[in-house]
C-alpha cells in the first residue's frame, strides 16, 4: 500500500537518489540544494497565509510495509516572478514568397518571451524506475495528488496551470535544442545553466538571442525536438491533455519541450470531486458502482497531508472505502466515523 503524503527531512536521501537517476532534470544533484527545497516545502505546507506566491509542496509516495519512498511530485504556488521570471520560446512561423521566381517557404521561427506573473506550476515528477510498471500504479498516484491538494487549497494558488515537459534526449543523454542554441550563446553544459536557472535567472537576459530565431538554420535533431516529448514522458503527456490541459505553442527554451497549460477551474479531476463523509460500516448494494481515485480527510493537521489510492463508493453523502485493506486505511489516514473527506477520481 502507497501512502501519499508531505516531503520531510528524513526524505533526504531518497530525494538524493532520485536526482542521480539518468534523464531527469528535475532534481539537482546537490544535497544541500535538496535539503532547502524540502525545508522550503515544510514551510509552504505549515504555513498558514494562503497567498504567498513563492509556496512549494513537494509530495512523496512511500510503501507502507517496507518504508521506501518510490516517486516525487512537485507543485508551485507561482512559476514566474519579479525576481525570478518564467522564460520560455513563443513557436511560430513566417512565410516567404517571391514573386519573380513564384517560390515560396514558410519558415519556423523562435522567440523568447517571459512573464513576471506567472501561473502555478506542477512538476518535479520523479519515479523510481523499478516500480515504473507496477500494478499500484504508482506514477499516476504521486501525481494525480498533486491535483488534490489542490483542489483543497485553491485560494494557494493561481487560476492558470503550467506544466513543463522533458522533450526527447540524444543517446550522450543531452538536449539537441540546447546544443545548438543554449550551448552557442552561454558557452555552458546543459545540466550546468540548468542548475544555474534554479538559482538566478540574469544569465537568460543577458545572453540568449532577443530577435527571432529561424529553425531552419537548426540541425534536423534540434528542430525535430521542438515541442516533442521523449519516450518515457509519453505516458504524462496524455494524461495532462485527457484531465485539460493544452499545447499553446510555448517550450521551454532550453530544451525545447513543450509547455502545457491548463485552467484550474477547467480540470476535469477538480470538477469531480466529491465531498462526503467517512462511513466503514456503509451497508452496500454490491452493484454499485465502484470508483478509483484518491482520498484524504478535508481537515488535517497543520503542516501534514495524508491521502491514500482507494476504490469507493458513493450513498447518501457518505463514502464507503472499498480497499482490501480497509481498516489498514483507516489507522493510516487516522479516519473516524462520520469525518468529512474529500474523493478525487482518476477519469
Amino acid at each position: 500500500m502507497i501512502l501519499l503524503r508531505e516531503i520531510q527531512e528524513r526524505d533526504l536521501d531518497s530525494l538524493e537518489r532520485f536526482a542521480q537517476i539518468p534523464g531527469f532534470i528535475n532534481l539537482s544533484n546537490d544535497k544541500d540544494f535538496l535539503h532547502e527545497k524540502i525545508l522550503k516545502s515544510i514551510a509552504s505546507f505549515s504555513s498558514s497565509n494562503d497567498v504567498h506566491s513563492d509556496g512549494k509542496y513537494i509530495f512523496v509516495a512511500e510503501d507502507i510495509e517496507t518504508r521506501k519512498i518510490l516517486g516525487t511530485s512537485m507543485i508551485a504556488a507561482q512559476h514566474g516572478t519579479v525576481e525570478s521570471p518564467h522564460f520560455y520560446f513563443e513557436v511560430g512561423s513566417e512565410e516567404k514568397f517571391s514573386d519573380m521566381i513564384s517560390t515560396g517557404f514558410i519558415h519556423g521561427t523562435l522567440k523568447l518571451r517571459y512573464d513576471m506573473n506567472g501561473p502555478s506550476e506542477i512538476g518535479g515528477l520523479v519515479l523510481d524506475p523499478a516500480f515504473r510498471n507496477s500494478e499500484a500504479r504508482i506514477g499516476r498516484q504521486i501525481s494525480f495528488v498533486r491535483f488534490l491538494f489542490l483542489g483543497l487549497h485553491r485560494s494557494r494558488f493561481k487560476r492558470k496551470i503550467l506544466a513543463e515537459l522533458l522533450p526527447p534526449l540524444n543517446k550522450k543523454g543531452q538536449s539537441p535544442l540546447w546544443e545548438a542554441i543554449g550551448r552557442r550563446f552561454t558557452n555552458m553544459d546543459y545540466w550546468e545553466a540548468d542548475q544555474l536557472c534554479q538559482k538566478n535567472k540574469e544569465f537568460i537576459f543577458s545572453l540568449f538571442p532577443s530577435g527571432k530565431i529561424y529553425t531552419t538554420f537548426l540541425p534536423a535533431e534540434a528542430r525535430n525536438a521542438i515541442g516533442k516529448v521523449g519516450k518515457e514522458t509519453e505516458p504524462v503527456l496524455h494524461m495532462l491533455k485527457k484531465i485539460g490541459f493544452q499545447y499553446k505553442n510555448q517550450v521551454d527554451p532550453f530544451d525545447g519541450g513543450p509547455h502545457l497549460w491548463a485552467s484550474v477551474d477547467d480540470l476535469y479531476l477538480l470538477k469531480k470531486m466529491v465531498l462526503g463523509t467517512f462511513d466503514p460500516s456503509l451497508e452496500v448494494d454490491s452493484a454499485l458502482p465502484r470508483e478509483s481515485g484518491i482520498f484524504c480527510q478535508v481537515n488535517q493537521k497543520p503542516g501534514e497531508f495524508r491521502a491514500i489510492a482507494a476504490q469507493v463508493v458513493f450513498k447518501e453523502g457518505s463514502i464507503y472505502n472499498q480497499h482490501p485493506s480497509g481498516e489498514t486505511v483507516r489507522a493510516i489516514l487516522g479516519l473516524k466515523t462520520g469525518e468529512p473527506i474529500v474523493f478525487m477520481p482518476y477519469y
